[in-house]
């Protein structure tokens, strides 16, 4: 394909003009975030409805993990082929006609599938979102505030998500937490017309078709596996052989990156520190984020029984602790640089998780579950802005799109790690310790289908408690309730150190081989060069 014509920029000129684009660019990454915290709060109402098992809900959450991850790469590579903004409002008027897929849903294949779909679109608006911030921002101050902003409108989703899935949840059917992001697509689809400009890669080379479909199938499968192995088993054939297939597909990938002319993502970028490592940061921040949502929503609502709008209220400072933890990072990085902030970044989440894994049935919220989720998320917060800006300011322009693909996919690949593995701590704890107590209940009690529910989920207590018993066998149910949140929260505990090691061992990581030094040239500030180049912004 021949090389594009651009102009230098001339729509955005204006300090007001670039951070208007900016507040539109967060807007649609608010709807991608946002995605999935509101569901995580409608599952058990899912679960219950449709009437489906644990790995049932899990694949609500991972069938939109599993397409955006495995086409992030995909995505960003044609954003700076065909235009950033060209390939965001396609993902826009995709999300939107997928909510609405969703909220028609009558069956969990149907929302799965719907949520599978979204996952693609999301994937053509995601890697876009920052592309187009490196490009209008070409003030190194001006773009490390834009990108804080960025990545505290992730805390911001996470903080309305709950809240506002629990607020809906408390006044309509599930279906509303589809319904709620077609107007959000909309409006976002016609201020980014209006008021985002359009940029590409200055130089583009043969589209890398091969690049695409191997990376596309290795992502795809190795992902598969890691969310189906808690089901079929970690050491099983079927996880075994797909994962092993996916690692062929991700290294023939790596190989004909190195060898092609026009790679969709050079490889050569991972034996830079400064990306390849903060991409590791990210990666197990987002594990340590996933799985601790996954396991909040199973402790709010399984073992305190909050209802949907007030595990919303709880999680709020979470969520407003991720926010603020961006901007603080900002601040910090100036002072001590990007390799000493990462570094306490992690330390904090650690220290978030362990404490979290000390919390018992009859913990105060505010003693015991409060400092946990608050050390997490400021920690989280913390290594997002500058990880990500690390890695952003290790590529050229031309390569933005796929950079951005990079930090997406670090990201969803660490979730979904996070997902599978905590959850599946936490399902073989609670089903060894429940399963011969639901087995032993008369038939006439309860049937093989939802013992099967029971045996499966935690979050079946609230269904338990509405039913109609004689005195008798409500003391039967009581013990039975307190039984399954001791099961749930040893398993939480277990998961929770399982998390904090892993964030300990790559703090280690990145203090070893992180330079502490920003390079010759570069401001303290995350690695920035004082001097950006003009990014390419085409008139249309």
């Amino acid at each position: 394909m021949a090389t594009s014509i651009v102009a230098p920029p001339v729509l955005l000129d204006r300090r007001s003009q670039r951070f208007l684009a900016l507040a539109v660019i967060c807007l649609a990454e608010l709807l991608v975030v946002l995605d999935n915290t509101i569901v995580n709060v409608a599952l058990p109402s899912i679960g219950v409805q449709l009437r489906t098992v644990v790995s049932g809900l899990q694949w609500v959450v991972d069938a939109y993990t599993l397409t955006f991850a495995g086409l992030l790469l995909a995505a960003g590579n044609l954003g700076d082929r065909y235009g950033r903004r060209r390939i965001m409002t396609i993902g826009l008027v995709g999300i939107a006609a997928m909510s609405v897929g969703g909220a028609l849903a009558e069956s969990m294949t149907q929302v799965i599938v719907a949520r599978a779909a979204m996952g693609v679109f999301a994937a053509a608006v995601f890697p876009a979102t920052l592309a187009l911030i490196i490009n209008i921002f070409t003030d190194r101050r001006e773009r490390a505030l834009a990108i804080a902003a960025w990545t505290a409108m992730a805390g911001f989703a996470i903080a309305i998500g709950p809240i506002s899935g629990g607020w809906l949840l408390e006044h309509f059917s599930w279906h509303s937490v589809f319904w709620i992001n077609v107007p959000v697509a909309l409006v976002a689809l016609v201020a980014t017309l209006i008021w985002v400009p359009e940029s590409r890669a200055e130089q583009i080379g043969k589209l890398d078709l091969v690049g695409i479909g191997l990376s596309i199938a290795g992502i795809t499968l190795l992902v598969w596996s890691i969310i189906e192995a808690p089901h079929n088993g970690w050491l099983s054939l079927t996880t075994l052989c797909t994962a092993a297939l996916g690692t062929v597909l991700l290294a023939a990938f790596v190989t004909w990156e190195l060898r092609t002319t026009a790679p969709i993502l050079d490889m050569r970028l991972f034996r830079n520190r400064r990306f390849s490592l903060p991409a590791l940061a990210i990666a197990i921040g987002y594990f340590a984020m996933f799985g601790f949502l996954f396991l909040i929503t199973q402790y709010f609502q399984g073992v305190r029984e909050y209802t949907p709008l007030e595990f919303g209220i709880a999680s709020l400072p979470f969520a407003f602790s991720v926010a603020i933890g961006a901007p603080v990072a900002t601040l910090l990085a100036q002072r001590v640089g990007t390799t000493a902030v990462l570094v306490i970044g992690l330390l904090l989440i650690g220290a978030g998780l362990y404490l979290g894994g000390q919390v018992t049935v009859d913990s105060s919220y505010v003693i015991g579950v409060l400092p946990a989720m608050v050390l997490m998320a400021l920690g989280l917060g913390i290594v997002q802005g500058p990880a990500t800006e690390s890695i952003m300011s290790s590529l050229p322009l031309n390569e933005a799109g796929a950079g951005s693909a990079v930090n997406d996919t670090t990201r969803e690949i660490g979730g979904t790690l996070g997902v599978a593995v905590l959850g599946s701590i936490v399902a073989s704890y609670y089903t060894s310790r429940i399963g011969a107590r639901i087995d032993a209940i008369p038939a006439g009690i309860m049937n093989d289908n939802e013992k099967s529910l029971v045996k499966a989920s935690p979050l079946s207590v609230l269904e338990l408690r509405k039913r109609e018993l004689t005195p008798f066998l409500e003391t039967q149910r009581e013990n039975l309730i307190v039984a399954m949140k001791s099961a749930t929260l040893q398993g939480a505990h277990a998961a929770s150190l399982v998390a904090a090691g892993a964030v300990l061992v790559c703090a280690v990581i990145v203090a070893v081989f992180l330079p502490w030094k920003p390079q010759s040239g570069e401001s303290v500030l995350l690695g920035w060069r004082d001097k950006a180049p003009e990014p390419p912004i085409d008139k249309s």
